[in-house]
């Protein structure tokens, strides 16, 4: 039987960086309130009902890792004030991040927010590490990746909750899980699953009849690493403009600096932090 996925009832990072080091994956329940998430949801379903889940994506692997039953929202922060405001400044956000990627970077910026509501039918993603899309770094390395799959509606074996596989950070790359090494993160909408981009992982496949799964995927890299979805193209920057000063600079708008441990600055325009510009 797969080792569980430790749970955590509490937005305290000193409880969750412990866990999600060990493990390779921590459930936080109750990461977003009701509130938040209500207000979330709303904002989402007008988008979310005109979206095509046959859609093509930037190659043809892509769109089949995806699959042809997933409504796929890309740039979150361009489409949701709750998000762009509330979500992606977090605190625990923040302290987890900053603790996880505080060895091998300076700064830390958002990789990608995408919002999938995976329909009937969606079968299990190929199952990987997140931190395979930066084949080029060597290993070993400090941990590149902070992820986390955000619960919209709750999660469960049938309908596809996230499959992790606890431990599989330490693991050699060459190693793959047999099913049995598998665990699901079944969890209450509102909840979140974290975990690092060395952690085995996969969306699950969704058996039921009728239920779709919509979830919502944020992650966080090194600060001078080239993120997967272009931030600065993807989000209007009016909207930027208006944004929390931490959020402008998940975005990218804050020269990455590492003056100060013997490196370079990344980022700079003219010279200067792009959000003195603002």
């Amino acid at each position: 039987m797969a080792e569980s996925v430790p749970r955590i009832a509490s937005r305290d990072a000193s409880q969750v960086v412990p866990a999600l080091r060990e493990s390779g994956a921590v459930i936080v329940e109750g990461f977003l309130d009701a509130d938040c998430l209500q207000r979330f949801n709303q904002e989402l379903d007008p988008v979310m009902e005109s979206l095509d889940p046959a859609r093509e994506f930037v190659n043809p692997g892509v769109s089949f890792f995806f699959g042809a039953k997933t409504r796929h929202l890309t740039a979150v922060a361009a489409h949701s004030q709750v998000f762009a405001h509330e979500i992606l400044p977090d605190d625990l956000f923040a302290e987890v991040s900053e603790e996880i990627l505080g060895e091998g970077a300076c700064s830390v910026i958002l990789n990608t927010a995408h919002v999938m509501d995976r329909g009937p039918g969606a079968e299990r993603q190929l199952l990987h590490r997140d931190e395979q899309v930066w084949p080029h770094v060597p290993q070993p390395h400090p941990e590149l990746q902070l992820a986390s799959v955000i619960a919209l509606e709750r999660f469960d074996r049938e309908n596809g909750g996230t499959c992790v596989v606890p431990g599989s950070h330490r693991w050699p790359r060459d190693r793959q899980p047999t099913e049995d090494e598998i665990a699901v993160a079944e969890m209450e909408a509102g909840s979140a699953v974290l975990y690092l981009g060395s952690t085995i992982h996969a969306g699950g496949a969704n058996t039921s009849a009728e239920r779709g799964r919509r979830g919502m995927h944020v992650s966080f890299c090194a600060g001078w690493l080239r993120t997967e979805e272009n931030q600065y193209l993807s989000v209007p920057i009016e909207a930027v403009k208006a944004m929390p000063e931490r959020s402008q600079a998940l975005l990218g708008y804050v020269a990455h600096d590492a003056i100060a441990v013997g490196g370079g600055y990344l980022g700079t325009v003219d010279l200067v932090d792009p959000v003195s510009r603002f």
